[in-house]
């Protein structure tokens, strides 16, 4: 009886591989007969290799926004955005919902100048539409030689759509930036606006300095970042945790399986932190903010990240040729994705700008004097600078920011009074 059932097993198998076989062979068969269809009637002649590329074009950007057929031209383009100097706008795009969407502005370049923000969405590039477009064929348009100009049309919600010209320039950003917070001594501001290789040496030289400097707490700013280097992300929740999973990545293929462990060296454990992100905040930024709330490390405050949690490699199909093809997703300490999800914050807080009201009645009584004598200066263009602007971030009314700044105030004053 066990001998019967065995070869029944075997007979099954053997009957649902071949039918999976003639399945696949059924499936080719379809394909090359649509393809000597087009061959045969479509309006103008068109060649099997012509055929075949537009079918590739078409097939990756199906399986996710992220995917993509690199062609020849398009295969170089990548080269040299990885190896060298282009010129462009300075901003993250990428497909949100089917249309090509703003992830962030970066600091500092044209496109921040312009007033670009996160989730914008990109309707026209010059005077192409860009609805039906791949994400490689948008960013191919955007990028082109410094000095040269672009023309955006946007659809930014609740406006009507606009257009935006922009000057290209070469794209360099200083990563990290660190500055003391007005009206908060106890506190270290720091400022990342993209993962790149210089995001963990220059936070450990920052990190040695905040004894020295009186600073008891820090708010890590990661609005509108798009993301970047993956070891950069690791390095830098290293950094604030001394034990367990940082983030891990799966896929199907067992060696894009990879898990990601905190080391108790170099570890600033004691430091209370509050995280600031947005819309804007993608990828890498997600992995740390989320990482550092799955392990209660830090208060996360502002809005819902932009939610892309997947992995991308570069394949190539031959020395001229290439896809861009989606691995693996990350995964946080907790076992969440946060692929198409985002990241939550503790604290939810929209973006909007606090005015400060002065009322007549203290002016003309208390500030009389030390308000004429500001206006006076003001007219004399006598200016005494107390501090280095340089050095200081200003609230200047963001919500999130004096949000974040007021719950790490309380932070370091529960941790003082357990002193």
């Amino acid at each position: 009886m066990k001998k019967f059932v065995l070869a029944l097993f075997v007979i099954v198998s053997l009957l649902s591989a071949r039918e999976s076989q003639q399945t696949r062979l059924a499936a080719y068969e379809k394909f090359v007969k649509v393809v000597n269809m087009i061959e045969a009637y479509y309006v103008d002649d068109i060649n099997t290799t012509t055929i075949i590329n537009k079918a590739l074009k078409g097939l990756l950007p199906e399986l996710d926004a992220h995917s993509s057929y690199l062609d020849k031209k398009a295969y170089k383009e990548l080269k040299i955005s990885t190896n060298g100097e282009f010129g462009g706008l300075g901003i993250v795009v990428g497909m949100k919902n089917g249309v090509l969407t703003i992830i962030s502005p970066i600091d500092d370049t044209p496109a921040y100048k312009a007033g670009l923000k996160a989730g914008d969405i990109i309707l026209k590039i010059n005077d192409k539409a860009t609805i039906d477009m791949s994400l490689d064929e948008a960013v191919n348009l955007m990028r082109g030689k410094p000095g040269t100009k672009i023309t955006l049309t946007i659809v930014r919600k609740g406006q009507k759509p606009f257009t935006v010209t922009i000057t290209r320039a070469i794209i360099k950003v200083k990563s990290v930036k660190a500055k003391d917070l007005e009206n908060y001594p106890k506190i270290k501001y720091i400022r990342i606006s993209s993962f790149d290789k210089n995001v963990v040496p220059s936070l450990k030289k920052i990190l040695a300095n905040l004894k020295n400097e009186g600073k008891e707490g820090i708010i890590i700013d990661l609005r509108n970042n798009p993301g970047g280097l993956l070891n950069q992300a690791v390095g830098t929740l290293d950094l604030f945790i001394d034990k367990g999973i940082l983030v891990s990545q799966k896929g199907r293929v067992k060696s894009e399986n990879e898990v990601y462990y905190a080391h108790s060296a170099g570890t600033y454990k004691n430091v209370p932190i509050v995280v600031l992100v947005n819309g804007g905040s993608a990828s890498a930024s997600e992995i740390v903010s989320g990482s550092l709330q799955d392990h209660k490390r830090a208060i996360i405050v502002g809005e819902t990240t932009f939610g892309k949690g997947s992995v991308q490699a570069i394949l190539p199909v031959n020395k001229d040729e290439a896809i861009r093809l989606t691995v693996a997703r990350y995964y946080l300490p907790s076992g969440r994705t946060i692929q198409a999800k985002g990241v939550t914050p503790n604290i939810v807080v929209h973006p909007a700008k606090i005015q400060k009201e002065e009322s007549e009645e203290l002016i003309k009584e208390a500030n009389l004097k030390a308000h004429l004598k500001a206006e006076l200066a003001k007219i004399e263009h006598k200016k005494t600078k107390k501090e280095n602007p340089k050095n200081l971030q200003k609230i200047d009314g963001d919500l999130q920011l004096l949000t974040g700044a007021d719950i790490l105030k309380a932070l370091i004053i529960q941790n003082e009074s357990k002193k």
